[in-house]
């Protein structure tokens, strides 16, 4: 059977890392669009199973969290009446922590914009802390009707609602693709004792564009879109690895991981690479992956 090499699989994950396409990096590396698929989707298992190992017991002081919107196979409004319910299909949403100190990305969920996201999303967060942190988000309310249950009352919460409208406006630039201006923001306490002077959502906000130039599926304005949900996660997962363990971040000059101690080197492609499986051997009939959230 053959097998792709080292080298070979460094260059695709690292092609898919940094913006590139599935269809580009199957004309760059030469490989077929099925080899570069199923090499995304074991990585992206891979990457989701360590990352949900080693982010435990984190020591995160401020904690941001943010959503970045997308859509599986088209858009919302296209969606056909079958599909209108039926999720994997139309808007996504990727829930996100960043610890503003660290930059480090402890978790991350993909869900629908609503409460039942948020709370799963929020529980997870706090299985993973051994203290108490202050949490900032935007003004979505979803974060409060989540509640702070899975935190257990431990934590200070604050929100920054931001204030925008179409003042000074004409009709032709409400209709353009460029956000309305701020004019105006809002810091209020929700639960504790939150620092109110310091309640930024700044790094999030920011993060969320640095996914949209690492993964094309997030970029606007493009024909670029994942197909399927389940390959959608696995190249959110395989960018949270990268994010995490291979990219030197400005700020702290090192990668989010050795800051948050979670190791002590910058990790290269092929050390991903290493820690993917080796394949099992073929079984008799149909054969299908679980795929891990």
């Amino acid at each position: 059977m053959n097998k792709l090499s080292t080298e070979k699989r460094t260059q695709i994950l690292s092609g898919l890392s940094e913006g590139m396409g599935i269809n580009a990096a199957t004309r760059i590396t030469c490989v077929s669009k099925n080899t570069v698929l199923k090499l995304l989707a074991d990585s992206g298992e891979a990457c989701a199973l360590y990352q949900d190992s080693v982010m435990r017991n984190l020591n995160c002081k401020r904690v941001e969290f943010g959503e970045i919107w997308s859509f599986v196979g088209m858009k919302q409004k296209n969606l056909p009446e079958e599909l209108q319910d039926q999720f994997g299909f139309g808007d996504v949403y990727t829930w996100t922590a960043i610890d503003a100190d660290t930059k480090l990305i402890p978790c991350w969920h993909v869900g629908t914009r609503d409460a039942d996201s948020a709370y799963a999303f929020i529980n997870d967060l706090a299985s993973r802390l051994d203290r108490r942190i202050q949490l900032a988000t935007d003004g979505h309310k979803a974060y409060i009707q989540a509640g702070e249950d899975p935190f257990g009352g431990d934590v200070d919460f604050a929100q920054l609602i931001k204030l925008y409208g179409n003042a000074g406006r004409t009709e032709e630039h409400q209709r353009r693709y460029s956000s309305l201006e701020c004019s105006g923001t809002e810091k209020r306490r929700i639960t504790s004792n939150p620092n109110i002077k310091n309640v930024p959502t700044s790094h999030v906000e920011r993060h969320n564009l640095t996914m949209s130039m690492h993964m094309r599926r997030f970029t606007p304005l493009t024909n670029v879109f994942s197909k399927k949900l389940e390959n959608h996660m696995h190249a959110i997962s395989l960018y949270f690895m990268f994010y995490n363990f291979c990219k030197i971040h400005k700020s702290p000059r090192i990668t989010p991981a050795m800051e948050a101690g979670l190791t002590d080197h910058v990790w290269s492609m092929a050390e991903v690479i290493a820690i993917i499986p080796d394949e099992e051997p073929k079984k008799q009939g149909p054969y299908k992956k679980n795929i891990s959230n």
